[in-house]
This record gives C-alpha cells, sequence and structure tokens, in this order.
C-alpha cells in the first residue's frame, strides 16, 4: 500500500499542496490523504482505494503567536487497536514571505504573510513495537517499548506532546 501526500511551500491560511512541491501561493482546495491497496505492481486497476480523508490547513487561532513563527513538526501517525506503530515526521519551517519581515519582524504576526516551508525530502519515521495480536496474549500485555529511533538510526522529530524533546 502506499499514500500519497502532497505540499512544500505556501501561504500559512492556505492548505497542503506538494511533496514534490513548488512554490506555489495560489489559493488551494483541502488536503486529500489516499489510503490506497496495491493490488497488482504491474496493473493499477487491481488497486484499491481505502481510505480517502480531506484534510484543512491548520488553525492559527490554535496556535500560541510566539509558536507561529518558527520550526514544528508535521505527524502522520498510524495506530492498531489504539497501539501507534509509526511515525512520520516532517519538520515545518514558518516564516515570512519577504524578506524585510523576516529581518524586522511586526510585533503582531502577520498571518497573511507567512508561509510553511515544509522539508519533504527528508521525513523521519519512526516505529514502535506493538502487540498486533493481542487475542494470542492471555494477559493482553504490551511488548515494552523500544527507544524511539528512526530506520537512519536518528532521533525523530520532537512529538506532539512534548515540543521541548
Amino acid at each position: 500500500m502506499y499514500c500519497s501526500i502532497r505540499f512544500h511551500v505556501l501561504a500559512e491560511d492556505r492548505p497542503f499542496e506538494s511533496l514534490a512541491g513548488w512554490n506555489e501561493k495560489a489559493a488551494l482546495e483541502n488536503l486529500e490523504w489516499k489510503l490506497i491497496y496495491v493490488g497488482s505492481a504491474e496493473d493499477e486497476t487491481y488497486d484499491q482505494l481505502l481510505e480517502s480523508v480531506l484534510a484543512d490547513p491548520p488553525d492559527p487561532s490554535k496556535i500560541r503567536e510566539e509558536d507561529i513563527i518558527g520550526v514544528t513538526v508535521l505527524l502522520l501517525t498510524c495506530s492498531y487497536l489504539g497501539q501507534e506503530f509509526i511515525r512520520v515526521g516532517y519538520y515545518v519551517n514558518n516564516d515570512y514571505d519577504d524578506e524585510q519581515l523576516r529581518e524586522e519582524p511586526p510585533q503582531k504576526v502577520l498571518i497573511d504573510r507567512v508561509q510553511r516551508n515544509i522539508l519533504a525530502d527528508k521525513p523521519r519515521v519512526t516505529k514502535f513495537p506493538i502487540n498486533f495480536h493481542p487475542e494470542n496474549n492471555e494477559h493482553g500485555e504490551q511488548p515494552p517499548p523500544s527507544p524511539e529511533i528512526n530506520e537512519n538510526g536518528e532521533q525523530p522529530p520532537p512529538s506532539h506532546h512534548d515540543p521541548s524533546d
């Protein structure tokens, strides 16, 4: 299966656009996420769309003003029976679209001048061990958590639970 997502650089109040990306700031509709099961590597007519979800851009009114400009993380997670087993993180830099505003930022954030720049070519993938077969475990115990190290042997981006990690 694969998940197709697209975004890169665009205005703060616009939905995400393209993972491969180009510098487009036109108004766009919501980001559409698709979960597709590939039935045949040779013929996509056997692919099955399992789920399609539309996502709005982040709501700046729900972010502290001092956190709007700067680096954050966009997380895509997957869970099974309430157990997260994979997390894909993308670093995001929110900054003004104008050099003068970057050098001399106004006291109050000008949301309409903020753009997101997503480091789309360097996702951080973190895998967590989980119990995929709880019915085989008579006590319902989960495997012990492992250190959060991605497939490149690196620390993942900070989680949304504790941005100071």
